[in-house]
This record gives structure tokens, C-alpha cells and sequence, in this order.
């Protein structure tokens, strides 16, 4: 790993409590459905549509509210996983693609080049607040990298050799269908029991604009979720 990227590839606050660490768990599945548009949370990470989608509306751009339920979304075959401290997650990956703004406005990239992203389901699969998390990482072909940004895009255990991941943003999208919104707990954010929502990942750093959405994959490997850290893979639908 360089330098410059962080053990952990999202800044989170862990929760403090007396959970014992309890080992990590299999898979788990549930359906799940995407709502409109309620609330954003961006977490800074190092690190198949395709084309340029109108960006997501975010919270400073709506209401911050609730919003109505729409229907839900093609997704993959949800894979659960569970913390050492006990919190229990289901993602399923719903697509991909690229676009010169993929989390509304921002600037923008230099010409020949775009930003890669991937939307996902994130749920709380407890009865039971857990701590906000998001485990997936966007993951590209390195000969879609641009040289600047090649000593920035690290490859991961588990995930084939000529892939992988550059620093990148996750952001609460939309709630789904009644879930409510996080909630501040002694200074952590908390998914309230049963919650879900969808987040989107989109690289911070450039990538060559003929970069095929099919190409992009959505893996979690970090420690916390995966025993061995080799990525486990969030099949598109």
C-alpha cells in the first residue's frame, strides 16, 4: 500500500461500546428497493451504464427529507457481511458507469478523461442500530488509469491483477422505501434497524474516457468484512 492511502479505505468513527469482537459472519440476503432522494453522507476514501447520467440530486441540492418511495431497482444477489463488533450489513450492486459529474457539481476533469462510479444497496440487516459503513470499493482496469494517476490506483488480494482502485468518495444517494435516515449517536452515525440505502462511489481521480462500464467491478475487502481480506465480488444484475 502507498503512503498516502489510510489502513481503512473509509474515515469512520467506530462506535464505542462493550461489544466483544464476535468474528465475521457468511452471507446473507434480502431484496431490497431504492426510494428517492432524502439524504447525503459523504465519506472520503483512498482508493453498466456508461455515458454521463445526470448527476444525483444530494441533500443540499433537495429537501434533506423524506422523499416518496419509487420502485426498486434491478440489483445483483445481495451478499451479507458482519463485523467483528457484531454489525451486520447486506449490499447488493445495482450498476455502473461514468460520467464527467457523477456526485453533482464538481470539477471538472481534463479533457480525454472522466470519472468512474458504481450505485450499490446498503442495509442494516439487525433489528438493531449499526454503525454507517460503506464496505464496497469500485475497482477499474489499470490500462484505464491515466499515467498521473497510475501510482494511485492500488490492486487487492483476491481481485484479478490488472485491476484496481483509486481514491474515491462514498455518498448516501436516496433512502429506500420507508428506512429512515441516519442518526448521530454519541458522536458516531448509526443506520437505524433495518435501514437501507443507496450509496454511490465514484473515483476522486480521473479515468480514460473510453473506460467501458462493463469493465467496472464492486468488491469488499477490507478486513473488517472479509476473513482473509481477498475481495468478495458485488455481482451486477
Amino acid at each position: 500500500m502507498a503512503n498516502s492511502r489510510q489502513p481503512y479505505r473509509s474515515h469512520r468513527r467506530r462506535k464505542k461500546s462493550q461489544a466483544g469482537r464476535l468474528g465475521l459472519a457468511g452471507a446473507v440476503t434480502g431484496a431490497v428497493g431504492i426510494a428517492a432522494v432524502a439524504g447525503v453522507i459523504v465519506f472520503l476514501r483512498p482508493g453498466t451504464g456508461g455515458g454521463d447520467p445526470a448527476p444525483p440530486v444530494l441533500a443540499s441540492q433537495g429537501d434533506g427529507g423524506g422523499g416518496s418511495s419509487v420502485p426498486a431497482p434491478k440489483a445483483g444477489p445481495p451478499v451479507g457481511f458482519t463485523t467483528p463488533e457484531g454489525y451486520g450489513y447486506s449490499l447488493a450492486a445495482v450498476m455502473a458507469g461514468t460520467s464527467r459529474q457523477p456526485l453533482g457539481a464538481t470539477q471538472a476533469p481534463p479533457e480525454g478523461t472522466t470519472y468512474a462510479y458504481a450505485d450499490y444497496i446498503l442495509t442494516n440487516s439487525q433489528r438493531r442500530p449499526v454503525l454507517l459503513d460503506f464496505p464496497a470499493d469500485l475497482f477499474m482496469p489499470k490500462s484505464q488509469v491515466p499515467s498521473s494517476a497510475q501510482e494511485r490506483c492500488m490492486p487487492q488480494a483476491g481481485i484479478p491483477d490488472d485491476m484496481c482502485t483509486l481514491p474515491n468518495h462514498s455518498t448516501i444517494t436516496a433512502r429506500v422505501g420507508g428506512s429512515k435516515a441516519p442518526v448521530e449517536d454519541g458522536g458516531d452515525t448509526m443506520m437505524p434497524a433495518g435501514a437501507s440505502y443507496v450509496v454511490r462511489i465514484a473515483s476522486d481521480l480521473p479515468v480514460k474516457e473510453d473506460l467501458s462500464a462493463d469493465d467496472l467491478r464492486l468488491y469488499v475487502w477490507n478486513a473488517r468484512f472479509t476473513s482473509d481480506r481477498k475481495g468478495v465480488q458485488l455481482a451486477f444484475p
